[in-house]
């Protein structure tokens, strides 16, 4: 009964003129559209979705060796993950491919390597001394007694001809007495008045002081002693009432118009330093100035103790600005002519490892971050930089900034590194499981590594004479 009324509800329903109308034009749309519907559209979008989740690798930025398939957070140090995308790219095997946004958050900076000016900065240590040619010692010319000194201590400035002290000598006393008994018969015996004069020239009394004698008629009982150089007092050696002989020294004289410079040049540094080399150098009295020289000369000999040699420098000291033992630190610009064609490289792009140098050099032809690990010979370090002896060539482009971050990067991916030149996984501390390591049932062969059967106690092996929980007493078991 209750079909019979469905299906006369159902006659009334299609009889109506306007249902009838739409429901064929509902039947003419959906075979128009079976028709003229391409699915290319629907399968292209599919393959597109899927193959940007089958291309598309996430990884993070200061952790590049974790790789996700998916969005997320860095299980090392919770940062966002970024999308790597490297099918696009071809990578030399055992190169580093990092992302741009790693390299620049590891302040990654490279320089193309050329030719330059091998200039070599040599930096000597030294003091400021006395010019061995300008030393002076002041002698007593003759025998006799210090009477009097007009110059009484170390340091004091003194002038050439000036009067430095007043002898007493008995010896000179009887030469004045023979010139005034020769002088009395000199037109007679002119010989023997050439030779009393001759006698006190020998003691050093000018022909002033001759003719004085002669003049007066008198005999003088004290002498002057005269200075015959300029310069500074470095030594007295006498004092008031002392005896003395001819020839002993009075007073050790320095002329410090000119003054030397001695640098103590290491055996390393000897390679590059020559005689004529023009050396700048300043001094810790006189800060702010700088002065100018040239080495003059270098010892042939290295001292056996300290192991250095000696570098001279000459200037000129009118003002007497420079002071003996004044401590210089010089700076020689040394051109290494036998370098002229060689490569110059900033000494922050060599890692070295012991006995390898090496440097890491960006992938050719291309603006991806991809670097790889070259090992180089090197020639004499110059201040900042390095001579490249073989292992480069002129236009390649290295890392010069952030060249461990690099290196760091290779050496967790187990790409060939400084500390691991073979490349391959390098495992994590022994004992310890870090966060991207297989789990350590995952591992059973890794030497070093937590296994399940190692979590559990040993059967009835307790620490010998330690009563651990849940053992019973030894002495129970009697």
């Amino acid at each position: 009964m209750k079909t019979m009324k469905i299906k006369e509800v159902l006659k009334k329903v299609l009889s109506i003129k306007y249902i009838q109308f739409g429901l064929i034009a509902l039947g003419g749309l959906f075979i128009g559209w079976l028709f003229f519907h391409s699915p290319s559209r629907v399968e292209d979008r599919h393959d597109n979705v899927v193959e940007t989740n089958q291309t598309t690798i996430w990884t993070c930025a200061m952790h590049p060796q974790i790789r996700m398939n998916k969005p997320g957070k860095c299980p090392i140090c919770g940062m966002e993950l970024i999308p790597l995308n490297k099918n696009n790219v071809s990578v030399e095997p055992g190169a580093i491919h990092l992302t741009p946004e790693a390299a620049e958050m590891a302040n990654v900076l490279t320089s193309v390597v050329s030719p330059q000016k091998p200039v070599k900065e040599v930096r000597l240590y030294g003091k400021i001394q006395a010019d061995e040619r300008l030393l002076q010692s002041q002698v007593a010319h003759i025998p006799g007694r210090i009477d009097k000194l007009f110059v009484n201590f170390t340091g004091e400035s003194i002038q050439k001809g000036q009067t430095l002290a007043l002898v007493y000598s008995p010896e000179l006393v009887t030469a004045q007495q023979e010139l005034l008994e020769a002088a009395k018969t000199k037109e007679t015996q002119p010989g023997i008045y050439d030779a009393a004069r001759e006698k006190l020239q020998l003691w050093k009394l000018t022909d002033r002081q001759i003719a004085e004698i002669e003049r007066s008629g008198t005999v003088k009982t004290e002498f002057e002693v005269v200075s015959t150089t300029s310069g500074i007092v470095t030594s007295r050696r006498v004092n008031t009432g002392d005896h003395v002989e001819e020839g002993t020294v009075l007073y050790d004289i320095a002329d410090l118009s000119t003054v030397w410079v001695m640098f103590d040049a290491y055996e390393s540094d000897l390679p590059f330093l020559k005689s004529g080399d023009k050396l700048d150098f300043t001094l810790q009295a006189l800060p702010g100035e700088t002065f100018h020289g040239k080495i003059m000369f270098i010892d042939p000999v290295v001292d056996p103790v300290t192991r250095v040699t000696k570098v001279r420098v000459e200037i000129s000291n009118p003002a007497a600005k420079l002071k003996p033992e004044m401590f210089a630190t010089g700076i020689v610009q040394a051109n290494l002519e036998q370098y002229r064609n060689n490569l110059i490289i900033p000494r922050s792009a060599v890692l070295w490892t012991g006995k390898r140098s090496i440097v890491y050099v960006k992938q050719p032809e291309t603006n991806e971050p991809i670097f790889k690990l070259r090992e180089i010979e090197l020639g004499p370090m110059l201040g900042s930089s390095y001579v490249v002896e073989s292992g480069l060539t002129e236009g390649e482009e290295v890392v010069t900034q952030g060249t461990f971050n690099v290196d760091a990067a290779a050496q967790l991916e187990g790409i060939p590194s400084m500390m691991n030149p073979s490349g391959g996984a390098i495992s994590s501390m022994p004992g310890m499981v870090m966060p991207g390591d297989a789990k350590p049932r995952d591992r059973k062969s890794t030497p070093g590594m937590i296994r399940p059967s190692d979590d559990k106690p040993k059967d009835n092996k307790s620490m010998p004479g330690m009563d651990m929980p849940g053992k019973s007493n030894p002495k129970d078991k009697k």
